[in-house]
């Protein structure tokens, strides 16, 4: 049952990915508002009712892996340990991101990731959803902040804070490799870049939200 089980996710994983990276390549190649969702199907080899049962949206089929991560910054601090604060956590998680060379901060050698990119930056419905995203991780991040410092003020601001340093650095990454630089070579000071960037909210954020 346990290998029955594990066949049939490996199967959703595959046609999931097949349905992903087929929608790409169309949108790339003809632009997002050009491509219809039933071609996707039909190129996929698969059902236009599959492609929503796998992606819940036109919308998702570009952005659904990046949402994956846009609750990353929340979890580190939900789950930072006894006397770290908020930034500490967000600063640790990022520098491990960074050493793992986690596509999701801009640092790998995958030409789809960027054309996800540019897709996205040059199709205004899908820059407007991808913000609205981004919003919405920002304000879950201040939720948890509020709850356990009971500033919802405050807490708004540090989430604003923590949020941005950290897409700062994702876009510079990013920009770096555009412009020329090779990952590797975005990788070699991107530790130090980190805890630049970072600094600037622990100079504001010191103490704020250490976990007792």
């Amino acid at each position: 049952m346990a290998e029955a089980m594990g066949l049939r996710e490996r199967k959703k994983r595959e046609t999931a990915l097949r349905i992903y990276r087929t929608a790409i390549a169309l949108f790339v190649e003809r632009g997002f508002d050009n491509v219809s969702v039933q071609e996707i199907a039909d190129a996929a080899e698969v059902s236009k009712m599959t492609v929503f049962n796998y992606f819940g949206s036109k919308e998702d089929l570009v952005l659904a892996p990046a949402k994956e991560h846009f609750g990353d910054v929340a979890r580190a601090v939900r789950e930072r340990g006894p006397g770290e604060s908020a930034v500490e956590a967000v600063r640790r998680q990022f520098l491990e991101m960074i050493e793992a060379r986690d596509p999701s901060v801009g640092l790998n050698s995958e030409p789809l990731s960027r054309q996800v990119r540019r897709l996205v930056a040059d199709t205004p419905v899908l820059v407007e959803r991808a913000f609205v995203s981004f919003q919405k991780a920002t304000r879950g991040l201040a939720a948890i902040l509020a709850e356990e410092t009971g500033d919802p003020m405050l807490a708004t601001v540090a989430a604003a804070m923590l949020s941005s340093a950290r897409n700062a650095l994702i876009e510079e990454f990013h920009r770096r490799i555009a412009e020329g630089e090779t990952p590797d070579e975005v990788a070699a000071d991107a530790t130090e870049r980190a805890h630049r960037a970072f600094a600037l909210a622990e100079n504001g954020l010191r103490d704020y939200a250490r976990r007792p």
